[in-house]
């Protein structure tokens, strides 16, 4: 038999899936290679036999994408499928174009024809561009939830930056759970506010075994999503999270313009910090795209620790890396908080940063006065922390999700800003899970 000979594009998420639920076992496909962008150190290792089946028996070699053009010629590829998130347009055709001329076809494959049918209702937040919002909102959902006693699991977009063949189904319910599994910080910046919340999370990288363990224990699953990528289960309701920071990239961002067309409710987040213009032109632009998803807006209000000690202070803004890296954004609430609350000085951390952060600051150039959080593995980490140190400042004013400090070790006063989701119209996210659980219970039968 004539097998079609396959290379994904992909960053260890959605690439890794649509193998496993496309291909893994299919007899007329073989999967030659995985290549591999935006996060580091994923290149040159393979995907592992375990996980690969049995049509791969020696596992997929996963490649740097710098490597595409040569693979499609010494693999003999036919076809590559693009398989990553939070890019624009004409990002992707740029790659269609390289990969076509290089002499294989290039695919996108519907989000739907990767989704998994659960026997619980989902509820999905996504977003247009990675940093709307996603991580508060879907915390305010699970509250929701709980208010109505059901019980209530988070499954996250995959984060497998380690040994793949151990990250298969990850549960998380203890900050413990979190150092068994050597979580990098994206990892806990994601997981550790639901498990202090009281909510399990569920990741990894087979979202069949997965799903099958998160149903065990669930009423309802929220699935939390990374960058602006589609849900890997078919939801029962949509939200799709809109940032008016970023006007227009709604409609010119992959997939998350594919996001906000399949929304049943479009959440304007951030609309107490954005421009006014900005949040009209996003409902514009909502109404244009989508015009059958309800609208609500949202504030994501800001509170700091310690208030006091910022002001009159020389500070370093510390922030949630993927917002600021390939998520686009110039600050983010670190910035906020330490200008409302008077810093004498926001210190430029780049003619201190060393190593890997360093190079994240040639990487996203439009970086300048803010210290993306970014630890993807103990060497990103080591060098987050040293630049730290050696940044000239009075205070740490830390942005991220996760204390910095259980991570590491920080010579300087740290003062923590935290913010929540706050719905500013009405009717809100409550009234839009109550129709859908509806809808579903009435459709698969009464809730016991």
């Amino acid at each position: 038999m004539a097998h079609r000979r396959v290379i994904i594009m992909g960053a260890a998420g959605r690439d890794f899936h649509t193998f496993n639920v496309l291909f893994r076992d299919d007899p007329s496909v073989r999967v030659v290679a995985f290549t591999a962008a935006q996060i580091p150190n994923i290149a040159d290792r393979r995907y592992p036999p375990q996980l690969a089946g049995p049509f791969h028996p020696e596992g997929i070699p996963i490649l740097p994408e710098s490597a595409l053009n040569d693979a499609i010629g010494q693999l003999a590829a036919d076809e590559v499928i693009f398989a990553y998130s939070d890019v624009s347009f004409a990002y992707v055709m740029e790659r269609a174009a390289q990969v076509t001329a290089a002499g294989a076809d290039f695919r996108l494959i519907a989000p739907a024809h990767t989704m998994l049918t659960a026997h619980a209702p989902v509820i999905a937040v996504v977003a247009v561009r990675t940093g709307c919002g996603k991580s508060p909102t879907s915390r305010f959902v699970c509250r929701l939830l709980r208010d109505r006693e059901l019980r209530v699991v988070v499954v996250r977009h995959p984060m497998p930056y380690g040994v793949l063949e151990r990250q298969r189904v990850q549960r998380f319910a203890t900050l413990d759970d979190l150092q068994r599994a050597d979580c990098t910080i994206e990892e806990q910046e994601e997981y550790e506010p639901h498990i202090l919340a009281g909510t399990p999370v569920f990741a990894g990288v087979d979202y069949a075994a997965i799903l099958r363990a998160a149903e065990r224990e669930a009423d309802v699953i929220v699935w939390d999503g990374g960058n602006n990528d589609a849900p890997f289960f078919r939801p029962d309701l949509t939200i799709t999270l809109i940032d008016p920071h970023r006007a227009g990239d709604e409609a010119t961002s992959y997939p998350g313009a594919v996001n906000l067309r399949c929304a049943d409710v479009a959440l304007i987040t951030k609309v107490d910090t954005a421009p006014a213009e900005s949040v009209a032109a996003v409902r514009e632009s909502i109404t244009c795209i989508n015009p059958r998803a309800a609208v609500i807006e949202a504030a994501l209000p800001i509170t700091v620790d310690d208030p006091a000690a910022i002001r009159g202070r020389r500070v370093l803004a510390v922030e949630d890396g993927p917002t600021v890296t390939h998520g686009g954004m110039r600050f983010g609430a670190a910035m906020i908080a330490a200008q409302r609350c008077g810093a004498s000085e926001i210190v430029d951390p780049r003619p201190y940063a060393v190593g890997l952060i360093a190079q994240s600051f040639h990487d996203y150039p439009h970086l300048s006065a803010v210290l993306p959080a970014i630890g993807y593995g103990a060497d990103q980490i080591r060098d987050l922390a040293e630049t730290i140190r050696r940044t000239p400042c009075d205070l740490v004013v830390l942005g991220t999700p996760v204390d910095l400090r259980r991570l590491m070790a920080l010579e300087r006063p740290v003062v923590r800003v935290r913010y929540e989701l706050e719905e500013r119209t009405t009717p809100g996210l409550d009234q839009a899970i109550e129709a859908a659980l509806a809808r579903f219970w009435r459709e698969r039968g009464s809730r016991d």
